[in-house]
This record gives C-alpha cells, sequence and structure tokens, in this order.
C-alpha cells in the first residue's frame, strides 16, 4: 500500500512541474469525479448533497463537499502548490561570449542552489493569450530536458569544495543552446502550448527538475523526487479529501499558492480566498453572518506543510528531545513564536484524529539556537482565526530540486486526512471539545 501510493504520488508531482500544473490536475479529477466549478465573480448556487470547487489565480484551489444534513462547521486542511524554484525572466535570452544563449533567472524562494548544477531541468508555467478580444489562460510544460546549469570545473575553482557563494545572475544561469538559438525561446515556449508567439501577453515560467521519482534504501524505505514539498501534503489532503465520508461539517481541502515567497498575495494564505469561500457557503446556504461565526468557532484546520527529520550527518541540527525521522509519521509542529499555531487543544484533537486513524504521529520543533520560518497556519489565522494544528510529513534536503523522504508517510498522511475530513468539532462548554 504504501509503495503504491508513493508511485501515485511521483505521478501526480510528474503532471505538477508547477503550481498551475498541481491545480489543473485535481481540477481534471474533481471534474471527473461530479464536483461543479465556481467562479468567485459568479453568483453561486450550492445545495445540500453537493460538491464544488473554486480556483484563484490558476494556482490556489479550494473544493468542498455540503453534507446532507445540517453543517456544524468546516474540517480545513491547507498545504501550498508552490515549491522554490529560478523564474525565467522577461525578455530571458542571454548571449555568451558569442557562441551560447543561456537565460536570464531569478530565484523564486529559498532553495539550496548547489543541486540544481548539472541535472536536466526544463521549462513550464502558464501563458495569457490573446484570442481576439479575449485573453486566456494556457498551461505550458516544454516536456523534455531542455535547459542546465553547468557547474565550473575544479580546475578553474580550486576552491569549490570549501564552501562557495552563489550568485543568482552570474552562477545560476542555465545554458539554453548555442548561437543558432538566438531568439527562439519564447517560439519553442509556444509552440509547446501550441499556441502563436506573436499572441503571447504574459506569462510565468520556472525551471523545474526533471529527475524522476525513485524509490531505494536497503529495503526500499526512502523516496527522493522533486517538489516533494509541498505537494506530498498536498496530494495526501486531495487523496483524504476525496476518499472521507460525509459527517457533521464541510470538508474542505485548501490549497494556497506562494507560501515560499511569505503568502502575501491575493492566492496566499495571507488573502480572503479561504475567507471568501467559507463565507461564500455560508451566504449561499441561507445563513447569516452572525452563524458564520458560530460555524467558525466550531471549525478546525491542519496546517499541512512538511518539516525537517532528523539528518543523519547534521543529528546536532535537531532539537534534542523531539526528534522525527522518516517513516515515523505525521509530524506534529510546535513553535513558542507561533510561527507554529499548534497549542494542547489543537494537538489534543490532532492527536485524537491520528488514534482514529491509527497512524502514528511525531513531534517537531525547532532546535532553539535555529530561527524556523513560518507557514500556512499562523498567516491565514489573520483571516479565518480557527482551532488550528501544524502537521506534516518529515523529509530530508528540503528545498533542495530533489527532497528525499520516508515511503510509509505518504500512507500515514492520506490515512490521518480521510479520518480527519470525516470528522466534526464540537465546543459543549468552555474548555469542553467532542471530536465526533
Amino acid at each position: 500500500m504504501s509503495e503504491e501510493l508513493t508511485k501515485q504520488l511521483f505521478s501526480f508531482i510528474k503532471s505538477s512541474p508547477t503550481g498551475y500544473h498541481a491545480v489543473e490536475t485535481m481540477r481534471k479529477e474533481l471534474a471527473d469525479r461530479g464536483y461543479e466549478q465556481l467562479l468567485e465573480s459568479r453568483r453561486w448556487e450550492l445545495r445540500a448533497g453537493g460538491k464544488y470547487y473554486v480556483i484563484r489565480n490558476g494556482s490556489a484551489l479550494i473544493a468542498f463537499r455540503i453534507p446532507q444534513e445540517e453543517f456544524s462547521g468546516f474540517q480545513i486542511m491547507a498545504s501550498h502548490s508552490d515549491s522554490p524554484a529560478f523564474k525565467i525572466k522577461e525578455n530571458p535570452e542571454m548571449e555568451a561570449d558569442g557562441h551560447y544563449v543561456k537565460l536570464n533567472v531569478e530565484k523564486y524562494g529559498g532553495m539550496l542552489c548547489a543541486p540544481w548544477f548539472d541535472r536536466p531541468l526544463s521549462v513550464a508555467g502558464r501563458l495569457m493569450v490573446r484570442e481576439g478580444n479575449r485573453i486566456v489562460s494556457k498551461l505550458v510544460n516544454v516536456d523534455r530536458d531542455f535547459v542546465m546549469i553547468p557547474n565550473l570545473a575544479i580546475h578553474m575553482n580550486r576552491e569549490a569544495n570549501e564552501g562557495v557563494k552563489y550568485h543568482a545572475q552570474k552562477d545560476m544561469l542555465p545554458l539554453y543552446g548555442d548561437e543558432s538559438a538566438k531568439g527562439g525561446f519564447m517560439r519553442q515556449i509556444a509552440e509547446a502550448a501550441d499556441v502563436n508567439s506573436k499572441d503571447i501577453a504574459g506569462s510565468d515560467l520556472f525551471l523545474y527538475n526533471r529527475m524522476p521519482g525513485s524509490i531505494w534504501g536497503a529495503d526500499r524505505q526512502y523516496m527522493s523526487v522533486g517538489r516533494l514539498d509541498d505537494l506530498q501534503c498536498v496530494f495526501a489532503s486531495f487523496k483524504g479529501f476525496l476518499a472521507a465520508r460525509d459527517g457533521g461539517s464541510v470538508p474542505v481541502h485548501c490549497v494556497l499558492d506562494n507560501e515560499e515567497v511569505g503568502s502575501g498575495t491575493r492566492q496566499g494564505a495571507a488573502s480572503t480566498f479561504l475567507y471568501d469561500t467559507l463565507e461564500n457557503i455560508c451566504e449561499y446556504m441561507g445563513k447569516s453572518q452572525r452563524e458564520y461565526r458560530r460555524l467558525i468557532a466550531a471549525s478546525m484546520m491542519l496546517s499541512a506543510d512538511n518539516g525537517h527529520a532528523v539528518h543523519p550527518n547534521y543529528a546536532e541540527k535537531a532539537c534534542p528531545t523531539n526528534r522525527p525521522y522518516l517513516n515515523g509519521g505525521v509530524l506534529l509542529k510546535y513553535s513558542a513564536n507561533q510561527k507554529y499555531t499548534t497549542d494542547g487543544l489543537a494537538a489534543a484533537m490532532f492527536k485524537e484524529v491520528c488514534r482514529r486513524a491509527d497512524v502514528p504521529y511525531q513531534i517537531y520543533l525547532n532546535h532553539s539556537d535555529v530561527l524556523g520560518g513560518s507557514t500556512l497556519g499562523n498567516i491565514s489565522g489573520t483571516q479565518v482565526a480557527v482551532n488550528t494544528a501544524d502537521i506534516g510529513a518529515a523529509i530530508l534536503a528540503m528545498h533542495s530540486p530533489y527532497e528525499t523522504g520516508g515511503v510509509k508517510d505518504t500512507e500515514y498522511l492520506t490515512r490521518m486526512a480521510e479520518t480527519f475530513f470525516s470528522a466534526s468539532v464540537e465546543e459543549e462548554d468552555y474548555g469542553v471539545y467532542t471530536l465526533k
């Protein structure tokens, strides 16, 4: 089961070289399963028993189901579609020494630069294309080994193994072709999307790693693939959402964008996307603002983003008493400064979900001298204030273009998500809660 689910994860990641593609992959499956697409700019027609999804800016998606019976709250699992990468700049072609054409790029998010060298890369993203008086969004993926960032030979940099500071504007520019390739990049992008390059009015293009996922280790217990952070959580949330039985709450599969650059966009965790969607559900189901506030008070969110496993070569970097490992179970993440939002109440409810799902969990905290980053939960909480636990899967080499995880952990995440989406929360009295 675990290995089969890992292979399905690899397939999902292969079809999702960018956040735009991840959303499209989910959109197709939702449509095949009878979910209705809603537009934020149009009136919604919702009904008990209905299944729906809404997309913002092509890279954020929220799917939900309305129970047949009266619902008491929302069960929300939020993850993010983006990963650190190199974004192709406008007018990207750069000549080099009269014999090469390379591409001008900039860093998106905080990545490990060194693993991007000397591996097959390609370009994917979206194009905004003129069709008469319309602007139409089209996905593009140059689905072949297309560019590469070549390392400087050790002979020309004898200090290369003693630590190198990489400069994005010089060291990280991918080689595209020889002098004959000049002027051809956007034409090839247009061909890959089956459009005329003259009709391209805008683009969002990224480099991505072409190496396929691999299951490895003495007992095939490990797996490596690109964009594991955070597509592993996206995949597990989606699978769990689709498999969950109807409960007393509205299950909400929420995938946001731009977490790697702070979430401060109209499709990020700091935006109103989740708030707007939940409020619309209430309004179009005939519920007042007062009832919306009551439902939010009886809701729960899991902020799903991967965390660090203890590293075999750098064990001292981990917290001395909380030491998560690959295949050890779902992470429950804490932070005193609330970069992770988990508190005692949210932790207790999450642990009960894991108990019911028969899934192990393990505790993650940063080493007290290592500054950790924030994620979705504390940012989205400024818009939708619900009980939230920060969770994820333990991985190694986070923000490398080829990250490593445990084969069992995707199954653990998926089973936990299915149980979570099937549940509901009730506040019986002050300080007394029931997970139904």
